[in-house]
């Protein structure tokens, strides 16, 4: 493994993390607050780790890197990010150093679970930069790093791929950085316009902007401690709604419909089951709700719509109190923890596309046990998978209930009840955010213990880079350097 070459690259990513607090740096002056100085601080840590970085990288051909060094740079990019972001927060000893990190891994994951317990009495400019860690991970941060610099010849494929999401990596552009680039600005216009729609149903800017590049990535800070609840507003819930489904779509499709129109999206096998399934568990617990709680068919429909919105496209935004609804209706938005949204978007879960795959493979076993001799093959949009294709979705699955269960245990250890430990590590490693209980609608991590918040960040990260990319890390020849990937 070149190391040079992964400093090099870390030192990079370094650097911009700490210019992208010169905005946060900016709201703090205009806004008279007294925490300029902490972000000051914590710009010259990263830009001079950024440079020192690079130093000892700076005769490695950073041009040429193999998978070894991908899988590198991007499981450590993502380790260091939420270091350098959990930074303003220990500064201002709003929270303590595990806590500060847990957050940081929380809004770069786009998972959305806090530590804060009171959101309210906080700085804007620091509030904005949990909001802006969202937007930075939803996208993704070798994403990013890819669009914005030049272009690190053939081999940025090998950070690409290790970080983008879905069985499947298929670029819609023959070039690499032609492909960010392209995500990259579907992703910023998603975000503009809803910025738009809401400061039009009465958000302040400052409000509008937070809300909308949390929800495009999928993350659900808020800058409120009842979250979306606080605006008692219908329209804004609605539209929330309708953005969170869009945002846990494959960004891949939304290009081809810049190119090919409406078309693409209906003809996309993994969207269109994905909205079918909000919809069929928006009625289910819509009708549920309405009887059982007394809701209104407009109040249950929207608050069901909401949340299925919410958990499927892992947002974790909160209208109202469902813990207080029906145990069906809390069980399905539970289901949701492991459904997520479509490959190639900001969302985490298993992915649709996965598991529709799955669906058809136990389908084509089913058939196997009664006609023995059949040759079957399982088909994806009307594309026969190949058996290793198949094999790999199998393994994905058995370890990410593994992981859910190892995580688990690592919780209860610590202290953590058995049930807010299962849904808490399901929640973090889908990055919904929100589960149940104290970690529910209406409490946050605060009270979890520090062993409790450290096994939950892993899951953010393990989460979010779908497992293997960092699980390879274990494997002892990946520190041997006799072989070259």
């Amino acid at each position: 493994m070149n190391t040079k070459v992964i400093s090099y690259l870390l030192g990079k990513i370094s650097v911009l993390m700490g210019l992208a607090q010169i905005i946060n740096l900016c709201l703090a002056l205009y806004y008279g607050e007294s925490c300029s100085l902490q972000f000051f601080i914590s710009i010259l840590l990263a830009v001079g780790l950024g440079y020192a970085l690079q130093y000892y990288g700076r005769n490695a051909s950073h041009k040429e890197i193999s998978v070894r060094e991908g899988i590198g740079t991007v499981f450590f990019a993502w380790v260091l990010a939420a270091g350098l972001a959990s930074i303003p927060f220990t500064l201002l000893q709003v929270l303590d150093p595990v806590s500060a990190y847990f957050e940081a891994m929380s809004g770069l994951t786009t998972t959305g679970a806090t530590s804060i317990s009171d959101l309210e009495v906080l700085p804007k400019s620091l509030l904005f930069w949990r909001a802006m860690n969202h937007w930075i991970g939803g996208i993704g941060i070798i994403v990013i790093f890819v669009a914005l610099l030049p272009s690190m010849s053939g081999t940025a494929v090998y950070l690409y791929n290790a970080e983008v999401t879905g069985f499947s990596n298929s670029r819609i552009l023959p070039r690499i950085r032609t492909t960010a680039i392209a995500l990259f600005y579907i992703y910023l216009l998603l975000t503009i316009i809803l910025t738009g729609i809401l400061r039009g149903m009465g958000m302040s800017v400052y409000d509008a902007v937070y809300h909308a590049c949390s929800c495009i990535a999928t993350g659900g800070f808020s800058d409120y401690n009842t979250s979306v609840a606080h605006f008692k507003s219908p329209m804004i819930e609605y539209a929330l709604s309708i953005f969170m489904v869009l945002a846990a779509g494959n960004f891949a499709v939304y290009y081809q419909v810049t190119q090919n129109g409406v078309k693409a999206l209906w003809e996309d096998l993994e969207f269109k089951v994905y909205v079918v399934m909000v919809l069929c568990f928006t009625v289910a617990i819509a009708i549920n709700i309405v009887l059982v709680n007394g809701y209104s068919l407009e109040g249950g429909f929207r608050s069901a719509l909401f949340h299925v919105a919410s958990f499927a496209s892992t947002t974790g935004f909160v209208a109202d109190d469902y813990d207080k609804w029906p145990s069906f209706a809390r069980m399905m938005l539970a289901v949701m923890f492991f459904t997520g949204g479509c490959a190639g978007s900001t969302a985490g879960g298993i992915k649709i596309c996965r598991l529709i795959v799955l669906v058809k493979t136990v389908a084509a076993e089913l058939r196997r046990t009664l006609h023995p001799q059949m040759l079957l093959s399982v088909y994806y949009s009307k594309v026969r998978l190949s058996t290793g294709t198949v094999t790999n979705i199998g393994r994905f699955f058995f370890m990410y209930v593994f992981i859910v269960a190892l995580l688990t245990l690592l919780t209860t250890a610590s202290g953590v009840a058995p049930e807010e430990a299962i849904f808490g590590v399901a929640s973090c490693l889908a990055s919904v955010g929100p589960a149940f209980g104290s970690i529910g609608a209406t409490g946050t991590y605060t009270e979890l213990p520090a062993g409790a918040k450290i096994a939950m960040a892993l899951g953010m990260l393990l989460g979010r880079l779908e497992l293997f990319t960092a699980l390879a890390l274990l494997r002892s020849e990946y520190w041997r350097n006799s072989k070259r990937w």
